[in-house]
C-alpha cells in the first residue's frame, strides 16, 4: 500500500509515438486515487485491531506478487526487471517505503485519516525542497514561495506551542518526510533506471525489509477479518493498475493535480465512516497546502513546456 498516489513513482517509460488521451487518463487517475483512499480506510480499520507492522507485512506480500507479475509482463523476466544501475539505492528506497507505510498507518489510527492527509498534502512541496538540497535541482522564487506557504499550512494545522497542539501530529509529519525522501530517491534512480525496474525494486525490497521485522510483531488475524484483509490487498493492486493505465494515457504533469483528490476522498471516509472531526485550523491549513501544491505543479509544467519547446529558426 502506497500511502497516497504519486504519479512519479510508477510512471511508465516514455513512448514518443503513442497517442495520448488526457481525458481517459484523468478519469482513471480519479478512480485510482479513490482506490488508494479506500485502501487507507481499510488500513486504519485493520490497524485498530491488529499490530500495524503485521498488517503491512501481509499487504506487502501481495504487493510484491503483483510487482513480480507486472514486471515480468513488461520486461520479459525477473532478471531484466531487477537489472539496476543503483541497486543499493533501489533497495533503500523500497525498504524506506515499507517503513513509511507503517508510520502512515499509525498516523491513520492515532491521528485520523483527515488530519493525516491534510498534513501529507505537502509532500510534493517537500520533494521539491529536498531535490534542491540533495539533487542540486534549480527552482525559481515562485516554487520556493510555494514551499514556504506549504510550511505555513503545516504550522497552522499542528499549531506548535499552543494548547491545541497534538504531539501525535508529528507522526504524520514523519510519514510525510519519509514519503518525500522516497520520492527524491525515486527521482535519483530514474536518471538511469527504467521505471519498471524501480517499480520492481519498490515491491521486492519493501517486502524483504518488512518480512525481516514483521514476524516479531505477528498478530493472528481472526477469520472474520480476513475478508477485509484480502479486500485491502485487492484494492491496492487495482489502484496501482489503474494508475499505471492512467500514466499510459496522459502526461504526469496533467495527472498530478488530480492525485490530490485523495485528500478529499480520505477526509470524507474519515468523517463518514470513522466519525472524525476536522477542526477549522486543519481545514484552513490544508487549503493553503493544496493551493501551494497546485501552484508548484503549474510552475513545473510551465518550466517543462519552456524547456521542451522547439527553438525557432
Amino acid at each position: 500500500m502506497v500511502m497516497t498516489a504519486h504519479p512519479d513513482q510508477i510512471s511508465p517509460a516514455p513512448h514518443p509515438q503513442k497517442t495520448l488521451n488526457p481525458k481517459r487518463g484523468i478519469i482513471l487517475m480519479m478512480i485510482a486515487v479513490l482506490g488508494f483512499a479506500a485502501m487507507d480506510g481499510m488500513s486504519k480499520y485493520m490497524g485498530e485491531r491488529y499490530h500495524i507492522i503485521s498488517v503491512v507485512m501481509i499487504r506487502m506480500w501481495f504487493f510484491a506478487l503483483f510487482v513480480i507479475i507486472w514486471s515480468v509482463i513488461k520486461s520479459g523476466g525477473i532478471r531484466a526487471a531487477a537489472r539496476s544501475h543503483h541497486p543499493i539505492v533501489q533497495f533503500v528506497r523500497g525498504g524506506l517505503l515499507a517503513l513509511q507505510i507503517c508510520v502512515a498507518v499509525s498516523s491513520f489510527v492515532i491521528l485520523g485519516l483527515a488530519q493525516t492527509h491534510a498534513i501529507f498534502a505537502c509532500y510534493p512541496l517537500l520533494v521539491v525542497a529536498l531535490s534542491i538540497i540533495f539533487l542540486g535541482e534549480r527552482v525559481g522564487w515562485q516554487r520556493i514561495t510555494a514551499i514556504l506557504m506549504g510550511c505555513v499550512g503545516i504550522l497552522i494545522i499542528i499549531q506548535p506551542g499552543t494548547t491545541v497542539f497534538k504531539p501525535e501530529a508529528l507522526i504524520a509529519v514523519a510519514a510525510t518526510l519519509g514519503f518525500a525522501a522516497y520520492n527524491v530517491l525515486t527521482r535519483y534512480v530514474a536518471k538511469r533506471d527504467d521505471p519498471v525496474t524501480s517499480f520492481f525494486w519498490t515491491g521486492i525490497a519493501g517486502c524483504i525489509v518488512i518480512s525481516l521485522i514483521g514476524p516479531f510483531f505477528w498478530t493472528p488475524i481472526l477469520i472474520q477479518d480476513w475478508g477485509m484483509m484480502i479486500m485491502l490487498c485487492i484494492t491496492a493492486m487495482l489502484a496501482h493498475l489503474l494508475m499505471i493505465m492512467a500514466l499510459d494515457a496522459a502526461e504526469t504533469t496533467t495527472l498530478q493535480p488530480f492525485a490530490l483528490l485523495q485528500i478529499v476522498y480520505s477526509t470524507l471516509i474519515g468523517l463518514i465512516l470513522f466519525k472524525e472531526v476536522v477542526e477549522w485550523h486543519v481545514f484552513f491549513g490544508a487549503v493553503i497546502i493544496v493551493a501551494s501544491g497546485l501552484f508548484a505543479f503549474w510552475r513545473e509544467a510551465r518550466v517543462k513546456q519552456s524547456t521542451e519547446a522547439p527553438v525557432a529558426k
